[in-house]
């Protein structure tokens, strides 16, 4: 673990692992399915546990171990085990909270795709994550009506092809690379024989959760594409970013990818200022750009992580106040029937 003050990786080696193929689907089997098993691992005692576990709400826990190894142990108010532990607050009904927040099934013309704004289109691929974040404003989607196959892409496919005006296309799901190398190979063949498309992005939590998923093979797949290629990760503090994750970060812009990240703003996980500074400085030392901050999208079960716009604002200015312009990101909330996403400014 690197000490939380840390933000350089000096002492590391580029690409100093190669992990094969199948490492990371083994890794993903011997993941956390049980709250009481990760809160045992990591060292609480049995009345802890009693009192810390609660119904998951129809949302399943899923941790790797590699993720709860970077969590402090016995530490109730741990950010990475609080971004994961189901809480008593999630069966609050809270007003003012849905189960489509961006009314996304609104913008889902056919299955596999959302459109929402102009230019470019999101491509569900897989229906299914390396990790449940307890936040996740995907936690009630219908996947099982947008489920994608090999053949069933092709409907995907073809609203894109039929749509000249796309020139980008954001996979995403679920987690687009929790797809195999096989199935992501043959879908983006089939995405850069469009002739408009320009760019393929996609947006994933395993090069954090899981960086064992980026081996040689896969950025190999990635260098051959025809299409610039940008991976935009999801961390929320700077304990996220190991080593394994500055070693996977490396291969990728080795093999041309653009790397950026985007957070989630989280009460009592990320919502100070020097937290989210060192969250910045640690990804640029990933070679990650930081890029969006999102306020909270208000999915059912997730009031207990809301940040209001006040002090969003405020811990906006303070990051303005401490980093250079380019480790900012940029405060921003996603709103259902907006042309775009909402930027937040600093309070004056």
């Amino acid at each position: 673990m690197i000490p939380e003050t840390t933000t350089q990786f000096e002492s590391i080696e580029p690409i100093s692992f190669t992990p094969s193929v199948e490492s990371w689907r083994r890794e993903l089997a011997d993941a956390f399915r049980r709250p009481a098993e990760l809160l045992a691992h990591l060292g609480f005692s049995t009345t802890a546990i009693e009192n810390m576990t609660c119904s998951d709400q129809g949302f399943s826990t899923l941790v790797p171990r590699s993720y709860a190894a970077r969590m402090e142990r016995s530490n109730p108010q741990d950010p990475l085990l609080l971004q994961v532990l189901p809480q008593k607050a999630e069966a609050v009904n809270t007003e003012g909270y849905h189960k489509d927040p961006l009314a996304e099934q609104t913008y889902n013309p056919v299955p596999g795709i959302i459109h929402k704004y102009d230019g470019r289109v999101l491509l569900l691929v897989t229906g299914h994550c390396v990790i449940n974040c307890r936040f996740c404003f995907r936690r009630h989607f219908p996947y099982h009506d947008n489920r994608r196959s090999r053949l069933q892409w092709q409907q995907s496919l073809t609203y894109v092809r039929d749509n000249p005006s796309i020139h980008e296309v954001i996979l995403s799901g679920g987690d687009p690379l929790a797809a195999t190398d096989s199935q992501l190979t043959d879908l983006f063949q089939q995405l850069a024989a469009i002739p408009q498309l320009k760019r393929v992005r996609m947006h994933t939590r395993l090069p954090i959760i899981l960086p064992s998923r980026v081996t040689l093979d896969f950025c190999k797949i990635l260098r051959q594409l025809p299409l610039q290629v940008i991976i935009v990760t999801h961390a929320n503090h700077a304990s996220e970013l190991d080593h394994s994750v500055y070693n996977a970060c490396q291969m990728l812009r080795q093999h041309g990818v653009h790397l950026l990240n985007q957070s989630v703003l989280l009460r009592g996980i990320n919502d100070r200022h020097q937290s989210l500074a060192q969250l910045s400085e640690r990804l640029f030392a990933c070679d990650i750009l930081p890029y969006y901050l999102h306020m909270l999208d208000r999915v059912q079960g997730t009031a207990h992580f809301y940040v209001d716009d006040t002090k969003a604002k405020d811990l906006l200015a303070g990051l303005q106040e401490c980093l250079p312009g380019y480790l900012v990101p940029r405060l921003v909330r996603e709103e259902a029937g907006a042309s775009g996403k909402t930027m937040i400014t600093s309070a004056s």
